[in-house]
C-alpha cells in the first residue's frame, strides 16, 4: 500500500514513546521531529506538515497528557485524531439530486490519472446502490478513450452514450442529458478529456460543458503516484473551474501517498474515493478514520468486513466455517479459499487491513502476491485439479502412487506435491485451532502460515 513506508516509520516512533514510563517535553518534541520527517518523505505538503505538527505538539505537551498514566499512548491517540481531522473528519458522499431528478457528474483530470477507468468504477458503485447511471464519452480527442469507456461500461452493465469524435463535448453532454430524460437514467457521468498538463483549452472546454448542462458535481481524478503534483493539480482545478470532491487513483501502488493527507487541507474539498487496484470493483469509499488507522498500523477491519461482504459468497463462507469447526476441511475447500482470497485483492491486501499484521516483524509488509507466489499458487491449483473427486474430498487417500499420478497430471515434480500436501495438513491443523486463536485478548498469538 502507498503508506507502507510512512506506517513503518511512525510505528517505530510510537514504539519508542511507549517504552518510556514518563515523557518529558523534549521526548515529545524529538518524537514529533521524526513524525515530521516521515510525513515530508511521504510527500505530504510542507505547509500541511508544519500545521499538523504544531497542532499535535500543542495538545501533546498539555498537563493532562504529560502527567497521565500512559502518556505515550495519549500522544499516539492525539496523532490519530489530528490525522483524521487533516483528512476531513467526516466521510463525504457524492451529493445527488433529490427524488428521481437527474444528477449530472462531470469527471475531470489530467491524462494518465486513470479517469476513464475510474468513471466506469464509479458508475458500477451507483448501479449497486440501485441507481440507473449513464456513462457519457466526452473525450473526443482519443478514440481509444471512447472504446475503453464502452468496454468498461459493458463489463459493469452500464449504458454508454457516445456520438463519436466529430462533435463538441458540450453538445455531446447536452444530447446525453436529453437521452437520460427519455430513458429514465437518474445519474449522468461525463468522462471529459484530459491533457498532459493544465492548459487554457482544457479549462475552456470544461466551462463550455458547464454552460451547456447543469453540472451538479465536478469530481477531479488525481494520480497518487504523482505525489505533491497531485495536490498542486487539485488546487489549480479548484481555482479555475471549482471542484466538489477528489478521487485518488493508484493508492495501492508503491507510492508515498502524501496526496491523500494534503488535498483536503489545501483545497478544502474532500477525498471521496480511492482507487486500490486495477479491477473495476477496486474503488473504495474514503473514510478518514479508517485511513488514519491503516497509516498508524492499527488495521482497517471495517473495510475488510465490507470487502468480504461484497466479494465473498455468504453461503459458501458459512459451509466452510462449519467444515472448519468439524475439522472436515478438504482440498476443494482449500481451492475455494484461494479463489476467495484472490477476489478480495490477494493476501497482502487482506493482511494490510488486519490490526498488527500491516507491518509483520516490524518491517515492510512482504509481497505475498508477487509474481513468484502467484506462480506457486497456480501450480497448487493445477495439483488439486489433477486429483480425483474422491481424493479432493478425502485427503487421507493420497498414497505415493496417487501423488506420482497427480504430479504427472499437473506437470510438476513429486517433491512439489509432497510439499503441498504437507502444507495443506498444517493448514488443516491450524483450522482446528482457529476458534481458540480468534478468541479473547488473553489467548496466545497463533502463527500465520501461508498456504504455499
Amino acid at each position: 500500500m502507498a503508506f507502507d513506508s510512512l506506517s513503518e516509520k511512525l510505528q517505530n516512533v510510537f514504539k519508542n514513546l511507549r517504552s518510556k514510563g514518563r515523557l518529558t517535553e523534549d521526548d515529545v518534541k524529538a518524537a514529533l521531529k521524526e513524525v515530521k520527517m516521515a510525513l515530508l518523505e511521504a510527500d505530504v505538503n510542507f505547509k500541511v506538515v508544519k500545521g499538523f505538527i504544531k497542532d499535535v505538539q500543542e495538545r501533546a505537551v498539555g498537563q493532562d497528557v504529560m502527567n497521565g498514566l500512559n502518556p505515550g499512548q495519549m500522544v499516539i491517540k492525539i496523532v490519530n485524531e489530528e490525522l483524521i481531522r487533516l483528512m476531513g473528519s467526516e466521510t463525504t458522499e457524492i451529493t445527488l439530486q433529490p427524488g428521481s431528478a437527474i444528477t449530472v457528474i462531470m469527471m475531470a483530470g489530467l491524462q494518465g490519472a486513470g479517469k476513464t477507468t475510474t468513471t466506469a468504477k464509479l458508475a458500477g458503485k451507483f448501479k449497486l446502490k440501485g441507481k440507473k447511471p449513464l456513462l457519457v464519452a466526452c473525450d473526443v480527442y482519443r478514440p481509444a478513450a471512447i472504446k475503453q469507456l464502452q468496454i468498461n461500461g459493458e463489463k459493469q452493465g452500464v449504458e454508454v452514450f457516445s456520438m463519436g469524435d466529430k462533435n463538441k463535448p458540450a453538445d455531446i453532454a447536452k444530447a446525453a442529458y436529453e437521452h437520460a430524460v427519455k430513458n429514465g437514467n437518474n445519474i449522468v457521468i461525463l468522462d471529459t478529456a484530459g491533457r498532459l498538463h493544465i492548459d487554457q483549452d482544457m479549462m475552456a472546454e470544461l466551462q463550455e460543458i458547464k454552460e451547456a448542462v447543469m453540472v451538479h458535481q465536478t469530481i477531479l481524478v488525481v494520480d497518487a503516484m504523482t505525489g505533491q503534483d497531485a495536490v498542486n493539480v487539485a488546487g489549480s482545478f479548484h481555482e479555475k473551474i471549482g471542484i466538489d470532491g477528489v478521487i485518488i487513483t493508484k493508492l495501492d501502488g508503491d507510492t508515498r501517498g502524501g496526496a491523500a493527507l494534503s488535498i483536503k487541507a489545501v483545497t478544502g474539498r474532500p477525498v471521496l474515493y480511492v482507487g486500490m487496484g486495477e479491477k473495476l470493483s477496486d474503488l473504495e469509499q474514503f473514510y478518514p478514520d479508517r485511513m488514519a488507522s491503516r497509516i498508524l498500523g492499527m488495521g482497517d477491519v471495517l473495510t475488510l468486513i465490507e470487502k468480504a461482504g461484497e466479494e465473498l459468497d455468504e453461503e459458501k463462507a458459512k459451509k466452510m466455517t462449519e467444515k472448519m469447526k468439524k475439522a472436515q476441511f478438504d482440498f476443494d475447500d482449500y481451492l475455494e479459499s484461494m479463489s476467495q482470497m484472490k477476489k478480495m485483492g490477494g493476501l497482502s491486501s487482506v493482511m494490510n487491513m488486519m490490526p498488527g499484521l500491516g507491518g509483520i516483524g516490524g518491517g515492510k509488509m512482504p509481497d505475498f502476491d508477487s509474481e513468484e507466489n502467484e506462480k506457486k499458487m497456480s501450480r497448487m491449483e493445477a495439483m488439486i485439479q489433477s486429483m480425483t473427486v474422491e481424493e479432493r474430498s478425502n485427503p487421507d487417500l493420497l498414497n505415493p502412487s496417487r501423488k506420482h499420478r497427480i504430479a504427472r497430471g499437473a506437470g510438476v515434480d513429486i517433491s512439489e506435491v509432497n510439499r503441498m500436501v504437507k502444507q495443506f495438513n498444517e493448514a488443516r491443523k491450524m483450522m482446528k485451532k482457529l476458534p481458540g486463536m480468534m478468541g479473547g485478548r488473553g489467548g496466545k498469538k497463533g502463527k500465520f502460515k501461508l498456504p504455499f
